[in-house]
């Protein structure tokens, strides 16, 4: 028996496609279909309860890792799947996710992989952001990070480490933790690309920048509770942890230059050493998308200037909070 798990929050715009594509699974075995309606106020649980073969649970509006924790408590599956409530998995989802199981007992974890349909300059280059994400977990045999939106483990492993961590009360970092904290008792988990569900990404760059910011604002809470880290993780290349430290070098040093005119050097210098830093990703994305690649060296640098704020605003709720 397999459970998939799907918290919701005012999800009337996109959970029909969500339950429709999992209705439609080409999937052997039994499988429940568990939604976990976090207080919505739109016509989320009407839509959802227009479907027999899903299970719908209420709570009051706690956030999505608590409302995940619902879900995986009242499932009845040896393995738990999670997507999300805005995802709209492939026709072999839960039949990828649950192989890797089969196929390796030792296995406690599964990441999927996300597809976008969108023509969006800027969901283009998110889908491309992602895929160069996965081209690095691919070195691995094991990961250390698995992504709610395609996600599997083992139901006991899954309650023996109490779930996601309901300090984050956005759908923000609380997979990152509870991955680091599987990774750091050995537990195994492996990346299958094959498990796909497709997403919406942000279209434009206003919504892109503020998710990055929110990302980074929490990645630092979870890293603060796995300091071990910090250094390396299976998801995030080491390039994108060097790349935060340059655009606030580069316009800190340019409004200095201001009163100090060499400092000017060293902004264009450090503005110039950035941009060696995107040749890569550059490269690789204008193989696949030529206009995509030409402008990704902007996108990599506002993303790095939005991570750098994120990560002082999350250093600030640690301080706040302790």
């Amino acid at each position: 028996m397999v459970s998939v798990v799907i918290p919701a929050y005012n999800a009337e715009k996109t959970i029909a496609a969500c339950l429709t594509s999992l209705m439609k699974q080409d999937y052997p075995g039994d499988y429940e279909v568990i939604v976990v309606d976090d207080g919505s106020s739109d016509s989320t649980p009407n839509i959802v309860s227009g479907y027999e073969r899903v299970r719908l649970i209420k709570q009051e509006n706690a956030g999505p890792a608590a409302a995940r924790n619902k879900g995986a408590a009242a499932a009845k599956g040896e393995i738990i799947l999670f997507t999300d409530s805005d995802c709209v998995p492939e026709g072999n989802w839960i039949k990828e996710m649950v192989n890797p199981f089969k196929d390796n007992r030792d296995v406690v974890g599964v990441k999927g992989r996300y597809k976008t349909k969108q023509k969006e300059t800027t969901a283009r280059f998110v889908q491309f952001e992602y895929e160069d994400k996965y081209r690095y977990m691919q070195k691995d045999k094991y990961i250390d990070f698995i992504d709610t939106y395609s996600a599997g483990f083992k139901r006991e492993i899954f309650l023996e480490m109490r779930g996601y961590d309901t300090e984050f009360p956005v759908a923000c970092a609380e997979d990152v933790e509870l991955s680091f904290r599987l990774s750091k008792k050995g537990y195994k988990m492996i990346f299958n690309p094959n498990a796909v569900v497709y997403h919406i990404h942000p279209a434009g760059l206003k919504d892109y920048l503020r998710k990055k910011y929110k990302f980074a604002y929490w990645r630092i809470v979870a890293v603060k509770k796995n300091p071990e880290k910090i250094v390396k993780d299976s998801h995030t290349p080491q390039v994108m942890k060097l790349q935060v430290l340059f655009p606030p070098a580069v316009l800190g040093s340019a409004l200095l230059s201001v009163a100090y005119n060499r400092l000017m050097c060293f902004s264009l210098l450090c503005f110039f050493v950035f941009i060696l830093t995107t040749i890569p990703f550059t490269i690789r994305t204008g193989k696949k998308d030529l206009m995509v690649g030409l402008i990704s060296p902007v996108f990599l640098f506002l993303r790095s200037l939005s991570q750098f704020f994120g990560i002082l605003g999350g250093i600030t709720y640690i301080f706040k909070n302790k």
